[in-house]
């Protein structure tokens, strides 16, 4: 049975793990040949030979997403190498905590660059190649901070929430030529950065407790996502954000009915 990307040429990036790892090794069982793109070449060659054990198609490719010339040389090479580009997953992201008041000027513009400027960079050299094929799918990894105001993560929020509309923008301007564009947006995901701020017990049980179903997600489940927004199941999706996080938007912050309350929570 042929799969969802066969005959698909992708671009993953900050494919070197988490999300970007399951997306990259899903995108290649699915009958993709992939660009495994991260800013560590050899994070990236180690998810190309796993790729590769499993009999799929991938190369790696060193990339620093908010660098002009890295991401103009990525997609050209994704081209020479298997002469097009179907599928761009704009996945690489990082994260610096902190308030308006005590957040450094660098640490904003290092996360606005890696955040949301790696997107413009990505549609800015992809879009064009697509245009010629008569089409392509774009893939933005925003974040549910871009659809609420997280405390202590005033950057970061900000970032994803212009991920997001980065995305409308995007769909807007090139759906005429056939490229879809959207986001996702996940909860707490069980990536390396998320396990390092998970060491301390009440963190990890707070995070737990906000979303629905009870446990963090897994990055397998956002590359299931990524994977069905790339194929052509999703051919009248674009410019959509869509929301993968267990349930945490859904959730009441003040509980089930019935449940004790703070004073000044309580209903009525």
């Amino acid at each position: 049975m042929a799969g969802l990307l066969s005959n698909k040429v992708a671009v993953v990036t900050g494919a070197g793990s988490g999300i970007g790892a399951a997306s990259a090794l899903r995108f290649a069982a699915e009958g993709a040949q992939v660009v495994v793109a991260d800013i560590r070449g050899h994070k990236a060659e180690q998810i190309c030979a796993d790729i590769q054990d499993h009999g799929g198609d991938a190369v790696p490719f060193a990339v620093n997403v908010a660098q002009d010339n890295s991401v103009a040389d990525m997609i050209a090479f994704c081209v020479e190498k298997f002469g097009r580009i179907d599928v761009l997953f704009n996945n690489a992201g990082t994260l610096r905590p902190g308030t308006a008041v005590d957040l450094s000027v660098e640490d904003w513009d290092l996360v606005m660059a890696v955040n949301v400027r790696s997107v413009f960079l990505g549609a800015k050299y992809a879009v064009p190649h697509m245009q010629k094929q008569g089409g392509g799918s774009i893939i933005n990894t925003a974040s549910i901070s871009g659809l609420h105001g997280d405390g202590g993560a005033v950057v970061y929020a900000a970032s994803k929430a212009a991920v997001i509309n980065l995305t409308r923008a995007l769909s807007t301007d090139h759906a005429p030529a056939g490229i879809r564009v959207n986001a996702i947006c996940p909860g707490t995901i069980e990536t390396p950065p998320v396990q390092r701020m998970m060491v301390d017990p009440a963190a990890l049980a707070a995070n737990l407790q906000a979303h629905a179903l009870g446990r963090l997600g897994r990055p397998e489940e956002i590359a299931n996502v990524a994977v069905w927004l790339a194929s052509d199941e999703a051919s009248f999706i674009s410019g959509e954000a869509i929301v993968v996080d267990g349930g945490l938007r859904a959730r009441s912050p003040l509980g089930k009915i019935g449940d004790p309350r703070p004073i000044g929570m309580r209903p009525g």
